[in-house]
Parts: C-alpha cells; structure tokens; sequence
C-alpha cells in the first residue's frame, strides 16, 4: 500500500518515526499510513497456495496441535501472512501453536463463537471470516471497498470495520455459518483526510473514532445501514485513536494518537462530552491502546516511544497517574486483559514479541512475568 500525504508531512501509522507532536499538531490530518512489506498478497489471493507443499489459506502449518476452543487461546494479528495462534499457562507463559496461513496484513483480529474475523490491511481493503470450530478454515474474504482497515467490531448480525486510509466505516452482513456478506453500507467521515481508526458498540448505538478529524462519531445501524446522529470533537491535533467505556457506561477514556494524552468524556444516550484531558508519557510518544480493569478501577494506556504502560487510577469522571512501568519491548502496539483481569499482554511491535504482566488487582500495578518472541505482532485477542 502507497503512503498518503498532504500538507508537506506524510506520517505512518505503523512507524511514527522523525516526527515531533508539535509539528504533527497543526496538520495531523496528513496521517498516513506505511506500506505493507513488498510482495504483500491482495485480499482474496490465495498466496502460496499453488506452490507445491505450500500450506492452504487457513491450514494450521504442518507439525503444529491445534487448540481447541474454549481454551486458552491466544490469535495474534501481525504484518505479513497469516494469523498465530498460541496458548498460554496460568501465569501467562505464551507457547505457539501455529499459523493460520494466507491472510494477507491481519492487522486486528475478533472472536466470536466459533468464528474468528480479521482485517486485511492493505490499500484495497478487505475482511475475512475464519471458522476455528476445528482445525481453522477461512470462510471467505470480502472487499469492504476502503484502504487500510485497522479495527473491527461485531454489532448483531453486522460486522464493521474501520478503514484507516479511506477514513470511512463499512458494514458486512454474517450468515448464520460465519462467513461474510456483501457489503451493505460504507459512511466516509466529513474532513480533508478522515481516517477512521475504530468502531465499537455502546448499546444501540455504534461509535467511530476518527484520527483525522479529531472526532469521535455516534451512529445507529440498521437492516445493515449507518445513520449518524451526534459528533464529539476532542482537542485539535489530539489524534484520538481508540477508547474504552468505563463498566457503568457514564464514561469513555480515548487514547489521543498525536498529542500523547488521554481523554475523559462523559457518556448519556449516545453523546460523548469532552471532560479533561492528562498527559500519557514524556517525549516524542504515541499511545496506542488503552483497555480498562473489569471493576472500572484502573485504566491503562500503551505508549509507543516511551515504550512503557500508563496506569492510572479512576473515580469514573477524573483520573490520576499512578505507574508508568516499562513495557519490556519496542513500541507497544497493543494489550488485552486475560478472562479473569489477571494477566495483561501487551504486543510490542518493532521488539516483535509479546509481554505478559500479573495485573494487581488492588493496586493496578503491572509484573512483568513472561516475554513471548513472535513475529511484528500489532493485536492479541484473548
């Protein structure tokens, strides 16, 4: 995929190297994102497949057990082909399994059920249905008409993907066997360069957040169509990138890309309201994730370029720095909290390996546990 740029800065999403908050502020609409490695497959090839010995798009690599589900598995979104698969023990000790192979730039990856949904990140965007009921098979792939999709929700019978490079929202039904429709609806956002980096659920409503425009979008979604209904602005040249819903609903914490700062809006009936807004990290840094402990206490926030977790404590409406230990890698991606909230993983991906912490869950501190090596890996679902 080519890079984009405008305004005399061109940045990537998968690097964010050179490039100082204060110069990306005023202009942060030009964010782009890099190329996927040359020879990158397109969404419906069926890369390897015809070589002799190669593995089937969706076969789990010779040699290697399959998990099965229910278990505890790991499915690891990455540049490159394929999905990994891996399980990890009670103190969260990560051991590879496999690869689902042939899904080209699997960037983020759901589960649902027996089914697992990934993006393909590439300029000609596309979504793929994968059956993990048994052996892992893909269903099929479909183009989601969009460049560079980045994040995926299910909502009903939908699935939503958030196309980065488009700066749009695209809807595909799912059948009841898990593989994919049609697509139905595709909603650009308004601005000179939107690019739209997730989608989530809130009840009956769907919001977007939206980099490039520093808004975060309210939508209810229905027979497969996208109807807007409210717009939150954040601070200008912010980048919110992704958020997360404290338990009681009444708020959401948004992790601003570009200015290195976390938001806190209220949340009533699909309308978010901006409260404050705090400081991550010092120095050139990016946030990427941020994920919320199960009892609402605790928020954490990934820094990429301070390479270290934020922890803050919380009372719903405000909240207050208390860690900021080190991720154990290079540029943490991405965290999720194991079943229980015990453990937290966290993908770093330029150190290409993933991180396992014991979550304290009377303090919200993090202790580095176990240290996993895996190939460029950008999401881990749990």
């Amino acid at each position: 995929m080519g890079e984009r740029s405008g305004g005399g800065v061109t940045v990537s999403r998968r690097g964010f190297l050179g490039f100082t908050a204060a110069a990306l502020a005023p202009i942060h609409q030009a964010a782009t994102r890099e190329a996927p490695e040359p020879g990158a497959p397109e969404p419906g090839s069926q890369a390897g497949a015809t070589q002799a010995g190669a593995t089937q798009p969706g076969e789990v690599q010779p040699g290697e057990v399959q998990p099965g589900v229910g278990d505890r598995t790991l499915y690891l979104g990455t540049y490159g082909d394929g999905i990994g698969i891996a399980t990890y023990d009670d103190a969260g000790k990560i051991t590879s399994t496999g690869t689902i192979a042939g899904i080209p730039n699997a960037s983020f990856v759901i589960r649902s059920g027996n089914f697992l949904y990934a993006v393909n990140e590439q300029d000609a965007g596309a979504v793929t249905a994968i059956d993990i009921s048994g052996t892992p098979r893909v269903l099929n792939r479909q183009p989601n008409k969009g460049s560079g999709p980045c994040h995926l929700a299910k909502v009903g019978d939908d699935l939503l993907s958030a196309n980065y490079g488009s700066g749009d929202i695209a809807v595909h039904p799912i059948a009841a066997d898990g593989s994919l429709g049609q697509q139905t609806d595709l909603v650009k956002h308004d601005g000179s360069a939107p690019h739209a980096h997730q989608v989530v659920q809130a009840g009956e409503y769907v919001l977007a957040v939206d980099l490039g425009t520093d808004t975060i979008y309210t939508y209810t979604l229905t027979d497969g169509k996208l109807a807007q209904q409210h717009q939150a602005k954040v601070k200008t040249g912010a980048g919110p990138r992704h958020l997360v819903f404290h338990p009681s609903g009444n708020y959401a914490y948004v992790a601003d890309e570009l200015d290195s700062t976390v938001t806190v809006c209220g949340y009533d009936d699909g309308v978010l309201t901006v409260l404050e807004s705090i400081p991550v990290a010092d120095g050139e840094n990016y946030p990427g994730e941020v994920v919320i402990s199960a009892d609402g206490r605790f928020v954490y926030v990934t820094n990429r370029g301070h390479n270290s977790v934020a922890i803050f404590s919380t009372d719903g409406p405000h909240l207050e720095l208390v860690g900021i230990p080190n991720c154990g890698g290079d540029w943490p991606r991405h965290c999720a909290f194991d079943p229980t909230g015990r453990l937290l993983f966290v993908a770093n991906q330029k150190s290409n390996n993933i991180t396992t912490f014991l979550v304290d869950q009377a303090t919200g501190g993090l202790t580095l546990t176990s240290d996993f090596s895996t190939p460029t890996p950008v999401c881990v679902n749990v």
